[in-house]
Order: structure tokens, then C-alpha cells, then sequence
């Protein structure tokens, strides 16, 4: 299955407790079909030291968001979109915004 979503978007959390804010997105995670979107989902951490963290502490951290709990934000008309595709004339598949209709880089 082919994901929509890329590193770098700017999506919007549809379900849990982050639901309706935005971030952008950090990584793809393709085999679990997963994001980490950065200030999303965060979690608390436990770290013990070792030789390259000297102190150990709790440290907070995004964790993954299965992706079809977002839901991308179109760049051109800054709403929250379904995303199609289009093949344009040399062969190229490209993503389009389901609302404006504009061709998505």
C-alpha cells in the first residue's frame, strides 16, 4: 500500500488527545504505517545514563501516530484534505489536493 503522506506535510491529528492540532511531519514510518509528527502524541521517557548521556532522567518524546488518524493540510488552500493522484503528460505520478484540485509537490 502506498503512503500519502511524506516527510516534511503538515497534517492535522483527527482522533485522541491531540485531535485538531497540527504539526509537521518528522518521519514516515512505511512497514507499521505510522507518523511522527513533531510536537504530537508526546510521551515521557525514561533515560538511564551511560557514556554518552552522563545523567539519566525522563525526557519527553513524540511517539508514532497511525496515519490514518491525520489527515494532510493542502499548502494551497490551507484546509484539511483527502489526497488523489494524477499522471501527468510524462508519465509522472504526482498527489493532488481532493478540494482545490491543485497538483501537491
Amino acid at each position: 500500500m502506498g503512503l500519502r503522506i511524506k516527510k516534511d506535510d503538515i497534517v492535522i491529528a483527527l482522533i485522541g488527545k491531540n485531535s485538531g492540532k497540527s504539526g509537521k511531519v518528522l518521519s514516515v514510518l512505511p512497514v507499521k504505517e505510522k507518523v511522527i509528527i513533531e510536537g504530537l502524541n508526546m510521551v515521557k521517557k525514561h533515560i538511564k545514563p551511560n557514556r554518552q548521556q552522563k545523567q539519566g532522567g525522563i525526557i519527553d518524546k513524540e511517539a508514532p501516530i497511525h496515519i490514518s488518524n491525520v489527515m494532510l493540510i493542502c499548502p494551497k488552500c490551507n484546509k484539511p484534505t483527502r489526497i488523489g493522484t494524477v499522471v501527468l503528460g510524462d508519465e509522472k505520478k504526482f498527489r493532488k489536493c481532493k478540494r482545490c484540485k491543485e497538483v501537491i509537490s
